[in-house]
């Protein structure tokens, strides 16, 4: 479904939320239904959710709304809910994500991974043809500069640990893109197999008009 309230656009180097319009060439995906993990906590339950295999979150208080839209270098996005106990991004393991039917030039995702990765993501289009693009996400650790071109979304200003709160670590939600090559209606996106990769929403970006 195309977006065309006006929402919230973040400026993440200060944390501030503003309203914008979001123009009708965007399409956000909803992601929900393909999330299988919960990485966003609050100070009063820093064990809800585990985003690596140590237990670290990423800070609910310094991230937008939950189930707002917010727009990070002008692309709007569909933040997931931070309710305690809700999941909130998928590790990628070849799901298989059906997009409305069109032309796009670009795939914006916020995400991030465990540890930097690349890997190749299938675009399926409605002639049948497939072609694979990479998807590049850098590493969430703190004081981790893009390694793949990323714009930084969101740097929190402390992580979570299961038992306390790391002051001084800034982990990061980053912004990339994905390209299109085809001129031709796009159907359904096939993730990478590649489980340290986790994504928290996407966009679809059709050309200008």
């Amino acid at each position: 479904m195309g977006v065309a309230d006006p929402r919230y656009v973040v400026a993440s180097s200060s944390g501030v939320w503003e309203h914008a319009d979001v123009s009708m060439r965007y399409e956000v995906v909803e992601l929900d239904a393909h999330f299988d993990g919960d990485g966003i906590s609050y100070a009063h339950d820093r064990r809800d959710g585990s985003f690596n295999v140590w237990g670290n979150t990423f800070p609910a208080e310094t991230l937008p709304p939950g189930r707002s839209t917010v727009a990070v270098g002008g692309v709007p996005f569909r933040f997931p809910s931070k309710d305690d106990g809700a999941l909130n991004n998928l590790s990628c393991a070849g799901q298989t994500i059906d997009v409305t039917p069109g032309v796009y030039d670009w795939i914006y995702v916020l995400g991030a991974s465990e540890r930097r990765s690349e890997d190749l993501v299938a675009l399926h289009f409605l002639s049948g043809a497939v072609e694979y693009e990479w998807l590049r996400l850098s590493d969430f650790w703190p004081q981790t500069a893009p390694r793949f071109g990323e714009l930084e979304a969101f740097r929190c200003p402390h992580m979570h640990y299961p038992r306390h709160t790391q002051e001084g670590f800034a982990p990061v939600i980053w912004r990339q893109r994905v390209a299109v090559g085809r001129s031709e209606p796009l159907a359904r996106i096939v993730l990478p197999d590649n489980v340290a990769m986790h994504l928290f929403a996407m966009t679809m970006v059709r050309p200008p008009a």
